[in-house]
C-alpha cells in the first residue's frame, strides 16, 4: 500500500465503538474529515440493515456499509441494496439438517428481506431484538428455511464460540462460511465464499480501488477474511488472538479511540 489509502474498511462493535456502543466524538471527527477530503469510508459489520441506525444516528451523515459478514452492500442515501449474496431455501434447509444431525440442542434464527427482517425459532434466545418490529417466531422449521436468507444464526446454550465455530464448520464440510463475531457463542453461517473479505472486494472494485490500496481495521474471527485480503490489516489492540495474529499492525483498544488514532495518523488529521 501506498502512503495514503484509497478506501478504508472497518468493522463496528468492538472496533470503532467503544464498549459502551458509542462512538466517540474524536472518532466521528476524523471519519468525518477523511470522507469529506475524498477518501471513501465504508463499515464492514456482522450487524444486519436494521441495527445500523443506531450508528447512523451519531454520524453527521450516514457511512455505506456492507452487513451481515459480506452478504448485503447497502447504500443509506438511497436506502438501496446494491448486492445480496442469500442462503437459497433448499441450502437453508440442508444446513439446518445437518447442524441438528451434529448439534440436537441446536436453535436457529434467520436474516431474511436482505436483513431488514428476522424471524426465529421459538426457542432461540433474542438478544437485542426481542421487541423490534420486523422480528418474529416462526411455526415450524420448514417456515424457517421457506425464503432466502443473508445469514443463519445458531446457538446451543453455552458455549465456547471458538469451539462451536469448529463443530459447525465441520458438521458443514464447504457446503457454507461458519464463523463468529461474539464472545457469546453465537455461530454465524453464510453462503459458500460469502465472507466480509468478499464484500468488501466487490465494493472496492466498484470504486475502482485496487485491494492494495485498502486500509481494514477488526477485531473479531469474521474480520480475519477482510483483514487477510484488505493491503493494510489493523487490528485494535482488544482483538481476538486469531486477528492480532494475522494483522500488519496493531493499534489501541476500541476504548482508547484505537482507529481514529490510527487514522489521524495516516491521512495527518485530528
Amino acid at each position: 500500500m501506498g502512503e495514503t489509502p484509497r478506501l478504508v474498511a472497518s468493522d463496528i462493535d468492538g472496533t470503532l465503538l467503544g464498549d459502551d456502543r458509542r462512538l466517540s466524538a474524536r472518532t466521528t471527527a476524523v471519519l468525518e474529515r477523511i470522507a469529506a477530503a475524498g477518501t471513501p469510508v465504508v463499515l464492514v459489520t456482522g450487524r444486519p440493515i436494521r441495527w445500523l441506525q443506531t450508528v447512523y444516528d451519531q454520524l453527521a451523515a450516514p457511512l455505506p456499509a456492507i452487513c451481515a459478514n459480506g452478504a448485503v452492500v447497502y447504500d443509506p442515501d438511497t436506502d438501496q441494496v446494491l448486492r445480496a449474496d442469500p442462503l437459497a431455501p433448499e441450502l437453508l434447509a440442508e444446513v439446518a439438517r445437518r447442524l441438528r444431525a451434529a448439534v440436537p440442542e441446536v436453535s436457529f434464527a434467520v436474516e431474511i428481506v436482505d436483513s431488514r427482517e428476522m424471524r426465529h425459532e421459538a426457542h432461540y434466545p433474542l438478544r437485542w431484538d426481542a421487541d423490534h418490529d420486523a422480528i418474529r417466531a416462526v411455526e415450524s422449521p420448514e417456515e424457517l428455511a421457506s425464503v432466502p436468507a443473508v445469514k443463519l444464526l445458531a446457538r446451543a446454550g453455552a458455549q465456547d464460540p471458538d469451539a462451536f465455530v469448529q463443530v459447525v464448520a465441520g458438521a458443514l464440510e464447504g457446503l457454507a462460511e461458519a464463523t463468529h463475531s461474539s464472545y457469546s457463542g453465537l455461530v454465524e453461517i453464510s453462503a459458500a465464499g460469502v465472507t466480509k473479505a468478499a464484500g468488501l472486494a466487490w465494493y472496492a472494485a466498484r470504486l475502482g480501488v485496487a485491494q492494495a490500496d485498502v486500509l481494514a481495521f477488526g477485531d473479531m474471527p469474521n474480520d480475519v477474511p477482510m483483514l487477510t485480503w484488505a493491503g493494510r490489516a489493523v487490528a485494535v489492540a482488544n482483538a481476538h488472538p486469531a486477528v492480532l495474529e494475522i494483522a500488519d499492525e496493531v493499534t489501541g483498544a476500541n476504548s482508547a479511540d484505537g482507529v481514529a488514532a490510527y487514522l489521524e495518523k495516516v491521512f495527518g488529521v485530528g
